[in-house]
């Protein structure tokens, strides 16, 4: 079978001259970052691509990466890093499948289910969701580990299996191919070990490469700000944001970035079978406030890319018709079954595992939630198990953090803040601990967090 027949598009021509066999200089290029000079797109491919054939060694791939990490890229750079990334592997073309379809992307919280409610909310309107997620790592949560709670469930697809099940079903929640952008997992690994992962344009080229990767016409990027976010001022993340949209303008997709908060957790639950259960009962009309007008604006966002509504409003109220007629459950439901999931454990979210202890952590004093640390719950979440210190680690889907209050709520002392699940009883000693200091009080009602900060359309960027 063809790339073409297989969904598959070629990546796109960088010049280059066939005949110069001449090895790459990796020290000029080097050199050139290192000066604070802007490296040409073919420059920028031929290190890549030497990278992933193993002409260039990972010794200087980590100079390099130093030098871009200290003087930065120009977003020109930045966008011709990316389709670096994307070019070391194979395309997908979902043209064949539907004239427009969507993807989203959170760039990492705590609490953070919202593919779960939004991919079926928005395949329910009949605008198909094609997502790669990826996996819990470090204070994140990851969306697979997630949907693995359910007995079944399958996240490695294929790619002939992705591509099937989005021209049957409309939707589809899988893991990364390791055939798309694979110069990114080799890079990350090296940022990793380098003290180089926290830069803006390595960052957005790591992100959007993926993306243009996976095929999807319209993409809406979560951006999250605060204390359980990689970017913890709104200043970084309106620049993680502007570069991102910009490239994917400059590579033809079209983009919104959504700059949402994550001081908290967003909704209650954190953890794996516990955000499922949240997640469902979101989709049956039942979930937090703040959660449900999250996905909402995702949701709406990625309506609005597709033409399908004129305005926030009218998308609005195009989801919320998903969400009470039971068609976004429904979604959700046929998307499990054909990754081969369990039905039952979403009809009766009982079944999803159980912690063998599940201990409230009652209030030491009373008054007003003035903090809830996303970052220390999230933390305290993978220390009980929920998450990774490394890729590769295992998770126990069981143990999670469930809030019974939020920031700005008033509670009594010993009434319960919070109900830790949890498998082991040190770790539960431990979990107590950091959550209260992770929690703090005031004697006056707090200033509330804004929900979403702003939002960045590709209008809105020169």
């Amino acid at each position: 079978m063809n790339d073409s027949l297989r969904g598959r598009a070629a990546p796109e021509a960088i010049p280059h001259n066939p005949y110069a066999r001449m090895r790459m200089n990796a020290i000029e290029i080097i050199a050139k970052k290192r000066d604070g000079q802007t490296l040409t797109r073919e420059e920028i491919n031929d290190f890549v691509q030497g990278f992933v054939r193993g002409d260039v060694p990972d010794y200087q791939v980590a100079a390099w990466l130093m030098a871009v990490f200290l003087r930065g890229m120009s977003y020109q750079e930045t966008a011709d890093l990316t389709l670096a990334i994307v070019n070391s592997g194979d395309r997908l073309d979902l043209s064949g499948i539907a004239p427009f379809v969507v993807d989203k992307h959170s760039s990492g919280g705590v609490g953070d289910k919202t593919t779960l409610v939004v991919a079926p909310i928005v395949a329910a309107c009949g605008l198909p969701v094609a997502k790669m997620s990826g996996r819990a790592l470090g204070f994140t949560g990851g969306t697979l580990d997630k949907l693995e709670s359910i007995r079944g469930f399958r996240a490695d697809l294929t790619t002939e299996e992705f591509l099937a099940q989005v021209r049957e079903h409309g939707i589809v929640v899988s893991g990364q191919s390791k055939d798309l952008a694979p110069a990114d997992g080799k890079l990350y690994a090296l940022r990793d070990v380098t003290a180089t992962v926290d830069s803006i344009p390595l960052i957005a080229a790591s992100i959007m490469s993926k993306k243009i990767a996976s095929g999807a016409n319209g993409i809406v990027l979560d951006v999250k700000v605060g204390r359980g976010a990689f970017m913890e001022t709104e200043e970084r993340a309106l620049e993680l944001a502007q570069t991102m949209v910009r490239i994917g303008r400059s590579l033809g997709r079209r983009v919104t970035a959504v700059l949402s908060d994550m001081n908290q957790p967003l909704g209650l639950a954190v953890g794996n079978a516990v955000e499922v259960r949240e997640a469902i009962d979101t989709l049956n009309g039942r979930g937090p406030a703040d959660f449900l007008q999250h996905c909402l604006t995702i949701a709406g966002q990625m309506v609005l890319l597709a033409g399908r509504a004129k305005d926030e409003h009218e998308a609005r109220e195009l989801l919320l018709h998903q969400l009470h007629s039971g068609a976004g459950l429904a979604k959700f439901k046929e998307m499990v079954a054909a990754q081969g999931g369990d039905t039952a454990y979403v009809d009766d979210p009982d079944r999803l595992p159980k912690a063998r202890i599940v201990e409230p952590l009652p209030a030491p004093q009373s008054g007003y939630i003035a903090a809830i640390d996303a970052r220390q719950v999230g933390l305290t979440a993978a220390l009980l198990g929920a998450g990774r210190q490394k890729k590769g680690d295992p998770v126990d889907y069981a143990v999670g953090i469930v809030l019974a209050h939020k920031v700005g709520d008033y509670v009594k002392s010993g009434e319960p803040l919070l109900t830790i699940h949890a498998n082991a009883a040190d770790k539960l000693r431990q979990a107590q601990l950091r959550l209260r200091e992770a929690i703090r009080f005031s004697d006056a009602p707090p200033q509330p967090y804004p929900l979403i900060h702003r939002i960045l359309r590709d209008t809105d960027v020169a």
